[in-house]
């Protein structure tokens, strides 16, 4: 049965206060669900429910039999939201329209940090437009880029905002095509060794806005091509006239 949402989102941040004022660590393990459920007067169900959604965030994790622990995203200032986003042309631009207006100062960033670990997890990071199925999070060149611009809070919002929108991320690498993406990456990276900031914003935001041309015309072409299929399933068939009757000397066949 659904939980109210409300009392689930509620509960939700009431464990996370728990687990960072008791300063659990990951691995650690949390009370159980219906330690949980007697401390905040909500039933067991609740609880599940809001750990199920903590454990999408990667903040804790459910182990049949074994309890719920503490997982390293928990010490994330922003956590990513639990609830599920659909995947369509709308949340798509949303997803790319908040980059654009993000990423090329995180570039800029990077470009005046410049720091010699960062460069090298970047430089790995590149191949990884090569490789179709990588995990949106992991080594991904755009986290490690806000990454290497120092500022926490940005490249925690960069991974909390790939998280939510993961789905939508995977679509649109689909979408775009892996060599240009390496090579554009290739050429944010460069911008940034060369502590060019300019160029690196530059770069970046053209980046960003010849995936958002590709979403678009992709999204475009794969409607168009469902109106031209939906017209041919709907479209009526021709009637066929009846055969004129044959006649074999003078009688009707």
């Amino acid at each position: 049965m659904t939980q109210p949402i409300g009392l689930v989102e509620r509960l939700t941040r009431e464990i996370v206060t728990t687990i960072r004022s008791q300063d659990l660590r990951p691995g650690q393990p949390l009370p159980s669900a219906r330690a949980l459920a007697e401390r905040f007067e909500v039933t067991v169900p609740t609880v599940r429910e809001a750990l199920r959604r903590l454990e999408a965030t990667g903040s804790v994790e459910l182990k049949h039999g074994s309890g719920t622990y503490v997982r390293e995203a928990i010490n994330r200032r922003i956590l990513d939201n639990p609830h599920y986003v659909p995947v369509d042309l709308a949340a798509a631009i949303e997803l790319l329209d908040a980059r654009i207006a993000i990423e090329p100062g995180i570039a800029e960033l990077a470009a005046s940090v410049q720091g010699e670990e960062s460069v090298q997890t970047m430089e790995t990071a590149v191949d990884n437009a090569l490789q179709l199925h990588t995990e949106v999070p992991a080594g991904h060149f755009h986290v490690e880029l806000a990454k290497a611009s120092g500022n926490r809070a940005l490249h925690e919002m960069l991974v909390s905002l790939l998280a939510i929108h993961s789905r939508t991320q995977q679509a649109a690498r689909f979408t775009y095509d892996r060599l240009r993406d390496h090579d554009e990456h290739a050429d944010i990276l460069d911008a940034v060794k060369r502590g060019d900031g300019l160029e690196a914003s530059h770069r970046t935001r053209k980046h960003l806005e010849s995936i958002k041309a590709a979403v678009l015309a992709d999204w475009s072409e794969r409607a168009d091509t469902e109106e031209t299929t939906a017209a041919e399933v709907v479209a009526p068939a021709k009637a066929v006239a009846p055969a004129e009757p044959t006649t074999i000397d003078g009688h009707e066949q």
